[in-house]
């Protein structure tokens, strides 16, 4: 089974890659005619880049995915809404912890504010919004909830305290609610979420199994943007 995926998966990234790669050698023939030592590094990088992708796509097809959706049925048997939620508050809260990219767009914004905001700041506060809009995910599969109910109150909500949070913080909230939807939110919380809504009686896995990811990119605008707002009201 892994040998199967792992062909197919191989496959599609060598489609994905290659047009940047044929493109590269163009430009360094055409135009850039740079040092043999520097297409060596170039493509070594795009070698490991490749690797690196396939095997994640693999471990995500082979282990995230599967043990999510089955994770989720069970689950869904006991038949608790308000265990999903609190169960869905705490795996939002760690796939924030593990995602690399929020890691990475805390640290930066710690450097680039010279210390004014704090990486540990910047982690607990996505962590909790995340947290708390994974388990209005899990609120939303079990009790059926229209996604519009969710999405577009918070997107008000947003717009509005674009105009009393501080400014510093406006453009990271946005920025934050793209880094957040990385591969922990999308292969494992995502799958738990279809695996639930597959196995509760009267739920469709494509009408109430999706929509969470939206939901997720939402929770740091919010919450970043409510810190801004407490940083303005503390200036």
């Amino acid at each position: 089974m892994i040998l199967k995926h792992l062909g197919t998966i191989t496959g599609d990234v060598a489609m994905a890659l290659a047009p940047l790669v044929v493109f590269f050698l163009l430009f360094q023939v055409v135009y850039a005619r740079r040092p043999w030592s520097f297409v060596r590094q170039v493509l070594t990088g795009t070698g490991l880049a490749a690797a690196g992708l396939i095997l994640f796509l693999l471990g995500v097809q082979v282990g995230f995915m599967p043990v999510a959706q089955e994770m989720g049925a069970a689950l869904a048997a006991l038949q608790r809404p308000y265990l999903l939620m609190g169960l869905g508050f705490f795996f939002g809260l760690l796939a924030t912890i593990a995602e690399p990219a929020v890691w990475v767009l805390a640290g930066q914004v710690e450097r680039a504010s010279a210390g004014y905001i704090r990486e540990k700041l910047i982690l607990i506060v996505l962590s909790l919004g995340v947290g708390l809009f994974v388990a209005l995910g899990m609120g939303r599969v079990s009790f059926g909830w229209p996604l519009y109910y969710l999405l577009l109150p918070g997107y008000i909500l947003a717009i509005i305290l674009i105009f009393f949070s501080n400014p510093t913080f406006i453009a990271v909230a946005f920025d934050a609610g793209a880094v957040v939807t990385g591969p922990m939110i999308v292969t494992f919380v995502m799958s738990l979420v279809v695996g639930i809504a597959g196995a509760i009686e009267g739920r469709d896995p494509i009408l109430d199994g999706f929509g969470l990811v939206a939901l997720v990119a939402l929770a740091p605008i919010l919450s970043i943007m409510i810190l801004g707002f407490f940083f303005e009201r503390k200036e």
